[in-house]
């Protein structure tokens, strides 16, 4: 079994990922990860992602009846690149500048699976980045990957939170990582910093609060006073909880997935172009980035909102 499980990390590794771990499927550990999401469920925090509810989320079973292990793989996303030391331009979270991660790491998990549906008999597998219905970041730490912050993020001791998550469920049944502990010690410097308050307690993060989830999620044209006063700049996603995170700032190393390099453009964004941005360059700026998630009118709006922080003048729609 050992044998099995070498080949598997030595696989995965060819293919290109940082860190890989194996998770048992059982009634015990499914139970554990429905009621983990049934708590954070039950407190409103998802805001308006409904899809979180989505019950396969609750039931890895769901998704694959005959499911008794999940193959947790993690890819390191960190360039060491910095962003303009101006408050006139946009900031971009650190895992959209470069190419969509979902192309990259989908593609690196089909090799994975293919591979394993071809060396071993009657094997079910399935992969997932994170629009599927599984939980990755319990399953991470469940597989030894890393353990979930304060932030609410995975921590890997090697590469810290910069790092992409998948799964492959699979029908083998193989010797599981040991669980990953937590090592956030006494740290609450990303509860501190969290400038609207999203972290509600240590582990707990809500939505509602977060500029992460109404950068990128929240379709409405206007986004709540509390949000908008508090952007910083922010206009794609929010770093300000991994950047002051320190296994982040000791830890982090650049990866070698060329696809993660920025492009120059997502680093030099000026919110006076973004308060102004049209359909057309839009949709040349950001093909092939998980950037393309964020429509035009919310590119407009975020940017906007900044420009009224910074006390600008009004630039219209």
């Amino acid at each position: 079994m050992n044998d099995l499980i070498q080949q598997i990390e030595d696989r995965a590794r060819e293919i290109g990922f940082h860190a890989v771990g194996v998770a048992s499927i059982d009634p015990n550990t499914n139970q554990a990860a429905a009621t983990h999401l049934q708590e954070w469920l039950s407190l409103g925090y998802q805001a308006e992602m409904a899809w979180m509810s989505d019950p396969r989320r609750q039931d890895i079973y769901r998704v694959m009846p005959s499911a008794k292990t999940v193959i947790a793989v993690a890819l390191n996303y960190y360039t060491p690149h910095q962003r303009p030391d101006s408050p006139e331009y946009a900031k971009i979270a650190r895992y959209a500048w470069g190419r969509d991660y979902h192309k990259v790491l989908s593609k690196k998990l089909k090799q994975l699976t293919n591979w394993l549906s071809q060396e071993f008999e009657g094997v079910e597998a399935r992969h997932y980045v994170d629009t599927g219905p599984i939980q990755d970041k319990f399953w991470a730490q469940a597989a030894g990957i890393g353990w979930i912050g304060k932030h609410g993020n995975v921590i890997n001791r090697q590469y810290g939170s910069w790092v992409f998550l998948g799964e492959i469920v699979t029908n083998l049944e193989l010797t599981p990582s040991d669980p990953h502990l937590q090592h956030c010690g006494t740290c609450t410097r990303c509860i501190s910093a969290c400038p609207t308050g999203a972290i509600t307690q240590p582990f707990v993060v809500d939505a509602n609060r977060c500029i992460a989830y109404h950068t990128i999620e929240n379709r409405a044209p206007i986004l709540p006073p509390e949000i908008a006063n508090n952007l910083q700049g922010w206009v794609a996603g929010c770093d300000i909880c991994q950047d002051v995170c320190p296994w982040n700032q000791r830890f982090a190393q650049p990866t070698d997935v060329a696809d993660f390099e920025p492009t120059p453009s997502n680093l030099s964004h000026k919110l006076s172009d973004l308060g102004s941005l049209t359909d057309e360059v839009w949709d040349r700026s950001f093909r092939a980035s998980a950037l393309r998630r964020i429509k035009p009118g919310m590119w407009r709006r975020n940017a906007l909102a900044n420009l009224h922080n910074l006390g600008s003048q009004s630039i219209v729609n």
